[in-house]
């Protein structure tokens, strides 16, 4: 009996260049494979050309060369399909949502754009996104300013996971926010990784983020792939000088051993 061959990786990019209009090029040849039900992580130094990379794999940019995958077919043309499957979580929880509309609104969105629910199937939904990210009841009638920079990121979260998406791309969502509710954040991601059995991709240059919730790392410096692998194995032997400056920085308590931080540590 011959076993079913292995299913393509959900998400992937293969020689993918980019450079802005008459400028430099800000990626070169990177390729790399998201595998369903894994955590990966592309860490870097600022400039590194991460933010471009999370832009090119939402279809917001072209690339001038090589393709973006979706269960290994290129994306071109199937930029609906891309929505349903992905989803995204930025970094600023202040400039990410529309402070317009009422949160009901902001979570229900892609829904209804993607064709999913309306009505009070919509409405269901909403409510189940809302509670699964902690936010009380009452959330949904409120506008985003009335939130803490936490609650906003949960709204964001909130949005990103109502539609039932397959991956989570979530570029620095912990960054902008307080020692205690970065925490709090990572808790809640780790926990929506294994109950909707989401794939994450996490855009960081926090190690102890990386730590907490990616198996596979891959290292950008200056536009270039320049390591990749498991995260222990990426982070507890870094090869590439750029890797070894990102570990190097890790805050680290006085007498603690020279590693990265780990899931345990937080």
């Amino acid at each position: 009996m011959t076993s079913s061959p292995p299913s393509p990786p959900i998400l992937g990019v293969r020689d993918l260049g980019f450079a802005y209009r008459r400028g430099p090029a800000v990626l070169s040849e990177v390729s790399f494979e998201v595998t369903a039900g894994r955590g990966l992580a592309l860490v870097g130094e600022s400039g590194a050309g991460k933010t471009t990379l999370v832009r090119l794999m939402l279809g917001l940019l072209r690339p001038r060369t090589g393709q973006v995958l979706l269960d290994g077919l290129p994306l071109r043309g199937r930029m609906r399909a891309l929505r349903h499957a992905v989803q995204p979580v930025f970094q600023d929880p202040y400039s990410s949502l529309d402070p317009r509309r009422r949160v009901e609104r902001i979570v229900g969105e892609p829904l209804r754009s993607l064709g999913v629910a309306r009505g009070a199937t919509a409405t269901a939904m909403v409510e189940e996104a809302l509670r699964t990210v902690g936010l009380p009841p009452d959330a949904a009638r409120r506008y985003p300013h009335e939130f803490s920079g936490g609650q906003r990121q949960r709204i964001a979260i909130a949005r990103a996971i109502a539609a039932s998406p397959r991956v989570l791309l979530a570029d620095e969502p912990v960054s902008a926010l307080d020692t205690a509710t970065r925490l709090r954040l990572l808790d809640l991601l780790a926990d929506l990784r294994e109950s909707r059995r989401l794939t994450v991709v996490l855009v960081s240059h926090d190690l102890a983020v990386v730590a907490a919730l990616c198996e596979e790392t891959v290292v950008l410096d200056r536009g270039r792939v320049v390591e990749r692998g498991t995260t222990a194995e990426v982070l507890g032997s870094p090869r590439h000088p750029c890797t070894r400056r990102l570990v190097a920085a890790v805050p680290r308590l006085p007498g603690a051993a020279n590693r990265p931080q780990t899931r345990s540590d937080l």
